[in-house]
């Protein structure tokens, strides 16, 4: 029996899907922590289930109420943020946000923060027998004074809060990188040899902006994490240079913005790619990046996005 043309398209429609530490997700596109919340509000927009996963919104023992405002300002090309990684804590979530996501269709990485290790691995350990199908460790988060920053800027405080959790758990672990630090390669390596499963860069760069008018700075925090387009060729690059020094796998994020970004992105060395300012000027931009992605490799004739992974020539 003769294929319809639908058929033969579908046959031949290259391969978005991608394994990221024994975890497969059906295409390599995530939203990324902190701009996607538990994902109620976008859900409202576009079925869930059309993403790879969700990085959710950054979760903590204990609720914390997060900076003062102001706490969010515009910059060119990008946005600063000193949220303070506000979130109602991990009881809260799995009573009430996690039954509702374990209907979305999607996979699922819970991304926690702490102010002492035991912190961390206190979280991890609420969510090992849970249907989270990752863990995320944000050691990296630059907008709050405790915490966070602290344990990502060193290769021994990020190897103390790996070992921490890889003990408390069995999940898999995907460790969130700082590119506020001298030598991001070194810090993934010790996170890679304290038992981390993946690592996932870049988190936000250090920045401030300061009203002339009133010669304050914007930001009630004085200094925020800057995102959007004008970070990504920093996060290219330390994408580039992690990829090439660590054996596990590597996510890519930081301004990606468009389905050429991605690709960038993956040739770089990333096996899969978290999106985050970019939802907020386009709520479908991970659906436009996905399909943009399928369509350059149908063009290029490559079967499966897993061949583009590190494949950029270097002069």
């Amino acid at each position: 029996m003769a294929m319809t043309d639908k058929q033969q398209d579908t046959r031949h429609s290259p391969v978005l899907a991608v394994t990221i530490a024994g975890v497969d997700f059906k295409n390599p596109v995530i939203a990324a922590s902190g701009t996607f919340g538990f994902g109620r509000e976008y859900a409202k927009v576009f079925p869930l289930s059309e993403l790879g996963g969700i990085a959710l919104k950054g979760t903590s023992l204990k609720p914390r109420p997060g900076n003062p405002t102001p706490r969010v300002a515009e910059t060119p090309s990008g946005m600063l943020n000193c949220i303070g990684l506000q979130n109602p804590g991990v009881d809260y979530f799995l009573r009430n946000e996690l039954p509702f996501l374990e209907k979305q269709g999607t996979r699922l990485i819970s991304n926690i923060a702490g102010d002492t290790a035991e912190d961390y691995a206190a979280v991890a350990e609420r969510l090992s027998g849970t249907s989270i199908d990752m863990i995320e460790l944000n050691i990296s988060c630059p907008n709050v004074k405790t915490g966070g920053m602290a344990f990502g800027v060193t290769c021994a405080g990020a190897a103390e809060v790996t070992k921490a959790v890889r003990a408390a758990t069995k999940k898999p672990l995907c460790v969130k990188l700082s590119p506020n630090v001298t030598d991001i390669v070194s810090i993934a390596q010790a996170v890679e040899d304290a038992g981390a499963d993946a690592v996932s860069l870049i988190n936000t760069l250090l920045g401030m902006r300061i009203d002339i008018a009133t010669r304050r700075p914007i930001l009630a925090n004085n200094v925020g994490g800057l995102s959007g387009p004008a970070v990504f060729p920093v996060a290219l690059r330390c994408v580039w240079q992690v990829a090439k020094a660590v054996q596990i796998p590597v996510i890519g994020m930081g301004g990606i913005a468009t389905w050429e970004d991605a690709v960038q992105m993956f040739l770089a060395g990333a096996s899969a790619i978290q999106v985050g300012t970019a939802t907020f000027t386009d709520p479908y931009a991970m659906l436009h990046i996905r399909d943009g992605l399928s369509a350059y490799l149908a063009d290029q004739h490559i079967k499966n996005i897993s061949e583009l992974t590190g494949q950029v020539r270097p002069y």
